[in-house]
């Protein structure tokens, strides 16, 4: 766990996880992972991010397996099919859009793509909708390279770092994994994802 809250350092000390604090003049996670990086020899960093609990397992060997066939990328996330209209217009569900080969073109916190000529019901919708799943995994020469990279102008407007690497000229690929995300980005969120932990111990 990186973080730069003291609060979230001995919380996860307290269960015996493995916590480290790093500077607070970071920006965004990936900021903090970089710095943490640096004291490592890995090579592949994978962010999970704090405000994915529930995130699968699964998802951590999906978002890695792109660097096995490919040594020159530098970035991997994820994404799943979206699943309600509440999903598309809210600004706290980030959607993606990607270029055949799989390679992001856009996040937003607006609706990706918007349907133009489609009617108001979801089936007409449904079949190019893509959730982002906040996981993502660094070359560490990437993890290099970032803290010279300046937060961009549309990083700033939505609010989402990985517009930056996009600004940037890097490329991010983006897998689908099927998977229904539920992000803690609300006080509801965090009631819902603690019942299910109730329900599971």
């Amino acid at each position: 766990m990186a973080t730069d809250d003291l609060r979230i350092l001995e919380t996860v000390m307290d269960f015996g996880g493995k916590a480290r604090m790093t500077s607070s003049k970071h920006l965004t996670g990936t900021d903090r992972v970089a710095e943490v990086a640096m004291d490592t020899d890995a090579q592949i960093v994978v962010n999970a991010q704090g405000d994915e609990p529930l995130i699968d397992p699964g998802c951590i060997d999906a978002v890695i397996e792109p660097f096995y066939s490919n040594p020159q990328l530098m970035i991997s996330t994820l994404k799943s099919c979206g699943s309600s209209e509440d999903e598309l217009y809210s600004p706290n569900v980030v959607k993606v859009v990607t270029d055949h080969e799989g390679y992001a073109l856009y996040f937003s916190r607006s609706p990706l793509p918007y349907f133009r000529y489609a009617s108001n019901s979801m089936e007409e919708k449904r079949q190019a909708f893509f959730k982002h799943i906040g996981l993502y995994a660094y070359h560490r020469n990437f993890l290099d390279l970032l803290p010279g990279l300046r937060p961009s102008s549309l990083e700033k407007a939505e609010g989402l770092e990985q517009l930056r690497f996009l600004e940037n000229g890097f490329k991010i690929k983006v897998v689908e994994y099927d998977y229904q995300t539920l992000a803690v980005d609300t006080p509801e969120d965090l009631v819902r994802v603690n019942e299910i932990l109730s329900i599971k111990s």
